[in-house]
């Protein structure tokens, strides 16, 4: 398998489309769910944002086809097709988003649902590229450019937009974005157009073959329940914040410095206690830790006896800091199960269970949120932490890993 000569061109082009991703990710289910409540839309129907990431659940359908595109039988590498039009897709979906008005919330949702679909194409044809190019040495830093890339497009879609909706419109910010992806972009297809070609190759990914493994099945329930206990308040926290009293610039500002700064730092933590105790104790840990934030958030709520600027840093605590942390060690987790023939495959099935997870949680707390109040919400949300340790005592695994982690969003954290 031919390697790309200068790993740190290729980590420059990887590290771009990873920042691109997230932007979008960032925007969709960060930013948007603030708009949406100061345009007036209801809870319940914020809640539905989680249904746009329905592409990134069912990737694992179409990944084996990308696969085969991308590295056919004979042929050279059409990983830089597949980032021109999956890129251009991205951008002009969000271009026409920035014309929709955000309280017109089902032509605005079909829209992005477009956007996510182009998007994860363009994220498994990215990883299977990372992994095909560099050689084994510098997979860590292949990993460090999803974690650092992720939270860095966090910063900008979460909070970079958000200040630019609140500073000047909805219009402008939806196509800065979509600039910035398109640029972000433009460094993969140099390393892509330099990849020698190769004329034969005779892997085909199965994902049968993923499906009958044991160790597999039992990552996949063990992520289940991490990931709806760890992230079903994730998508009420911004408007919670704008229920409060906070304004969407100040939102943005918190929600981009928590994502750069406190999410890159907990993303480094948590990397080195998985490397000093394994991942058990960090993935359990991260369900306390959210469990005491989000019992502190339903105590503002129902008692109102917290200042907004500590309900803030209790928020981003939760939002970045928990989750960065926490989703550290199940990534190791992912990393770990799969099986290195198809890792490919095997890894997007993790990420598509934490899609799934994600979504259906994301529409249950709207309704619940909407029907019963952010107090009981987030009392429910912290006790749900709470009783998720013993299953995660139970089923994962103890294991130490080196110090090599990744980071999806896309979906955001």
């Amino acid at each position: 398998m031919t390697k790309v000569q200068k790993p740190g061109t290729l980590l420059a082009g990887i590290t771009g489309l990873y920042i691109a991703q997230s932007v979008i990710g960032g925007v969709t289910w960060t930013s948007l769910p603030a708009v949406m409540r100061e345009a007036g839309v209801s809870l319940d129907r914020i809640g539905l944002v989680s249904l746009i990431a329905l592409p990134w659940v069912l990737k694992f359908l179409w990944a084996p086809m990308v696969e085969r595109y991308r590295l056919p039988r004979n042929g050279g590498n059409r990983s830089g097709t597949i980032v021109i039009f999956g890129g251009l897709a991205s951008a002009v979906g969000v271009i026409a988003a920035g014309v929709l008005d955000p309280a017109n919330w089902m032509s605005l949702f079909a829209v992005l649902v477009v956007v996510a679909f182009a998007a994860s194409t363009v994220d498994i044809a990215c990883d299977g590229f990372a992994v095909q190019s560099l050689a084994q040495k510098h997979h860590g830093w292949a990993n460090a450019a999803q974690v650092g890339g992720a939270y860095l497009g966090s910063a900008v879609g979460g909070g970079l937009f958000l200040y630019l909706v609140g500073t000047s419109s909805w219009q402008i910010a939806a196509w800065s974005m979509a600039a910035l992806v398109v640029l972000l972009g433009l460094p993969f297809l140099f390393v892509a157009a330099r990849v020698p070609t190769e004329q034969s190759r005779e892997h085909v990914p199965s994902l049968l073959h993923s499906l009958r493994r044991p160790a597999l099945r039992q990552g996949l329930f063990a992520a289940a329940i991490f990931v709806v206990a760890l992230k079903v308040s994730l998508g009420m926290i911004g408007p919670f914040l704008v229920d409060a009293g906070v304004d969407l610039a100040t939102i943005g500002i918190l929600n981009g410095t928590g994502s750069l700064v406190i999410g890159s730092a907990a993303a480094i933590f948590g990397g080195a206690c998985v490397r000093a105790w394994g991942t058990k104790p960090v993935l359990i840990l991260a369900l306390i830790l959210q469990a005491s934030l989000l019992s502190l958030l339903a105590v503002s709520r129902i008692t109102e006896a917290l200042p907004v600027s500590v309900i803030m840093i209790i928020a981003i605590a939760s939002s970045s800091g928990v989750m960065a942390f926490g989703f550290v060690a199940l990534y190791a987790q992912f990393m770990r199960l799969s099986d290195s023939r198809q890792a490919g495959v095997d890894f997007t099935l993790f990420q598509c269970a934490d899609a799934a997870v994600s979504i259906v949680g994301g529409v249950i707390a709207g309704q619940i949120a909407e029907v019963l109040g952010y107090g009981i919400f987030f009392s429910a949300a912290a006790a749900l932490a709470l009783g998720a340790v013993p299953f995660i005592a139970k089923v994962a695994t103890q294991e130490s890993y080196s110090l090599s982690v990744s980071d999806d969003a896309h979906v955001a954290p």
